[in-house]
């Protein structure tokens, strides 16, 4: 099988009330990942990426939705999420503010 590089890992950062609130109060964060992901290397492009210890990695699939367009019917992809719970010391920004 071959190896996954960091953003084939981590698609996207998935920023809804509830991660936040898991954020503030788990220190959990949350993440579009890719199909063919395991805990592993997730956690591996976390470290690597943010520079911060990861604790535990939990992943979810989510079946797509089966949508309609006019007369037409879709179905969305299927994708696969990660929380990711890191050390108490260590913090994800992910949106950067530039002070000055």
């Amino acid at each position: 099988m071959a190896e996954l590089q960091l953003h084939d890992v981590l698609v996207r950062p998935l920023v809804t009330e509830k991660s936040v609130s898991i954020e503030e109060g788990e220190n959990t964060y949350s993440f579009q990942v890719g199909m063919q992901a395991n805990k592993h290397q997730i956690k591996q492009a976390v470290e690597a990426f943010f520079g911060v210890r990861v604790l535990d990695v939990r992943t979810s699939r989510v079946r797509g939705k089966v949508k309609r367009f006019g007369r037409h019917h879709g179905k969305r992809s299927n994708w696969k999420k990660a929380f990711v719970k890191v050390h108490e010391e260590d913090h994800i920004d992910l949106f950067e503010t530039s002070e000055g």
